[in-house]
């Protein structure tokens, strides 16, 4: 079976990189590239050529969300695989907490990279032996796990918002807020990493993906 392609990358050289690589592929054809998702959601018409996999760079020139872009693919009905160089573990986390089909590094050969595009296309995850080496390897696998809410929390909280501000943005009470905040602190602390003050609780969301970094606004 021939898989119909699609790449989303802001970077024309990136996508003529892309068509290079899918023309060593003997199953694959590009069949179209696109700079947004929302301007690949947008050209799509009743009778459409077929797109069996979508080809998702996580950092984009329109500033979107990896996970509202795996969201909307995945939603409008195409299996997703992240083809991105990996660099930001916040980019990365959004893109994971949104169930994306894989994830693989551009800097794979291209067998590889056809054997990824397979597995996802027919609605499995991709979990190659390269799979592992990457999750093996992630910078989030000593990452501490939150709650919803207390990712919220620290994100309002080590972003600068005062307690009391963050209580009323999210409907909770302060001590609700205080709570969480000395938890997330305590599980960090057990970790032998540091988090007694606000800049200490937005490195470790940093690191951990939860903030984004420097590089990612």
């Amino acid at each position: 079976m021939t898989l119909h392609v699609v790449a989303i990358d802001d970077h024309d050289v990136a996508l003529m990189g892309v068509s290079a690589v899918i023309e060593t592929c003997p199953n694959a054809v590009l069949v179209g590239t696109f700079h947004s998702v929302s301007e690949f959601l947008s050209s799509r018409a009743e009778g459409a050529v077929r797109v069996d996999v979508v080809l998702l760079d996580l950092r984009l020139g329109d500033g979107s969300d990896p996970f509202d872009n795996v969201v909307a693919l995945q939603d409008a009905g195409f299996a997703v695989l992240v083809f991105s160089s990996l660099e930001s573990p916040y980019l990365l986390r959004r893109a994971m907490l949104a169930g994306v089909g894989g994830v693989i590094q551009k800097s794979q050969p291209a067998e590889t990279i056809a054997a990824a595009m397979e597995d996802v296309a027919r609605g499995d995850t991709y979990a190659t032996a390269d799979w592992a080496a990457l999750i093996d390897s992630d910078p989030l696998t000593d990452a501490i796990t939150l709650s919803e809410q207390q990712r919220k929390v620290l994100e309002l909280y080590a972003m600068g918002e005062p307690a009391k501000r963050v209580a009323s943005l999210m409907d909770i009470s302060p001590e609700t807020v205080q709570d969480y905040i000395n938890r997330i602190r305590t599980r960090y602390q057990q970790e032998g990493r540091r988090a007694s003050t606000k800049v200490d609780l937005l490195r470790r969301g940093q690191e951990d993906g939860y903030l984004p970094g420097p590089l990612d606004t």
